[in-house]
């Protein structure tokens, strides 16, 4: 009988069975996937009844309406009152403008002015001496009417003396120096006539002159005062813009804020809209948040927000309200557009800034200000 392979071992043809799992490993799993199921049901849960009420977002930034400092009139800077970082009141003076050339454009005003009432009094008084000189000129018509009626009776009498001798002198009942004269006369009574009739016609005219001139004056007069004088008015218009010049030369702050980019020294010139500084109205901020466009399907104006600031962290926290959406995303105003045509296109979640405005109680117990980065969560 030959020797057994020692390599082989019937053993080995047995299967050996499965061992039992763990029971501590397999309780391990079930406690963990019971965890899981459990950490989900209650997310779940809570996203229903709370979470599904609100959305938030941290790319949030406060924001103002500064108000631009520009000078309304040109002149070289006499004063600058305020600094960068100081609080202003409204009416508060920030600069001064040397106001010499103002002043005499101010006195040069008011002396023509002065100069349009004289004028409209000076006109007033022409007016009272034309009608004077139209009722002389009446008078003076007349006078030349009863001269030309004179000469008229002389010319008239001079004609019938002259043929009178002329049909008499053949007979030699008027000598020749008797009729000589005769057509002297004649001669003389006929100029004194026509000289009679021109000066009718001349005294005509000369009142329709005088009318002519008080109508003219009465243009300028009938229905004003000297308050209500055109030209008196256009004077006083040029005075108020004088006055009003002057008034400007000092720069005085339009809003309560805080002064920040100052940009002008004493003794510069500046041109009229020159911008030398701005205010921030540290009381009127608001705060623009930037959500994704998947986040706004029930936000809506009038809904309530609280607001956190890195500044102060989340122990302070704002209160806003939404007051409106812009009128575009950010990428839809940027500098260089995005090319969505194009054929490498990747759809971009968008964002919407949402306009928020703060509690001024609040923002005066802890300011803000502007740029600031803002934690925002919309009560929907």
């Amino acid at each position: 009988m030959a020797d057994a392979d020692p390599r082989f071992d019937a053993s080995a043809e047995i299967a050996t069975p499965p061992s039992p799992g763990n029971p501590k490993r397999r309780k391990a799993l079930l406690g963990i996937a019971g965890a899981v199921l459990l950490a989900g049901g209650g997310y779940g849960i809570w996203y229903v009844a709370v979470g599904s009420h609100y959305v938030s977002t941290d790319n949030a930034y406060v924001g103002a309406d500064t108000a631009q400092i520009t000078p309304m009139v040109a002149g070289q800077v006499a004063q600058v009152l305020v600094s960068d970082t100081q609080n202003v009141k409204r009416g508060d003076v920030l600069v001064r403008i040397d106001d010499a050339d103002a002043r005499i454009a101010l006195a040069d005003a008011e002396a023509a002015l002065a100069k349009a009432k004289r004028q409209f009094g000076q006109t007033s008084a022409t007016g009272q001496s034309l009608a004077a000189t139209l009722a002389a000129r009446d008078q003076a018509i007349a006078s030349a009417q009863a001269g030309l009626a004179s000469a008229q009776a002389a010319f008239q009498k001079a004609s019938v003396d002259l043929d009178r001798r002329r049909k008499l002198a053949p007979s030699g009942a008027v000598s020749a120096d008797e009729l000589t004269s005769a057509v002297n006369g004649y001669a003389a009574a006929k100029s004194s006539f026509d000289s009679a009739r021109s000066a009718v016609q001349q005294a005509i005219a000369a009142k329709d002159a005088a009318k002519g001139d008080l109508a003219a004056n009465r243009a300028l007069t009938t229905g004003t005062t000297v308050e209500t004088n055109p030209d008196v008015l256009a004077a006083q218009a040029r005075v108020d813009q004088a006055r009003l010049d002057l008034a400007r030369t000092v720069i005085r702050a339009p809003v309560d804020g805080v002064v920040t980019s100052r940009a002008v020294q004493v003794g510069q010139r500046l041109a009229a809209g020159t911008a030398v500084m701005k205010i921030v109205p540290v009381d009127q901020l608001y705060v623009d948040a930037n959500f994704k466009e998947g986040q706004l399907t029930r936000v809506k104006p009038g809904q309530k927000v609280t607001v956190t600031s890195d500044l102060y962290g989340s122990d302070v926290v704002f209160h806003g309200t939404v007051t409106g959406f812009s009128g575009g995303t950010g990428a839809a105003f940027a500098l260089i557009p995005a090319q969505n045509a194009t054929g490498n296109w990747i759809k971009v979640v968008q964002r919407l800034p949402v306009r928020i405005r703060l509690d001024p109680r609040e923002l005066k117990a802890h300011p803000l200000r502007v740029g600031l980065s803002m934690d925002a969560e919309i009560h929907l």
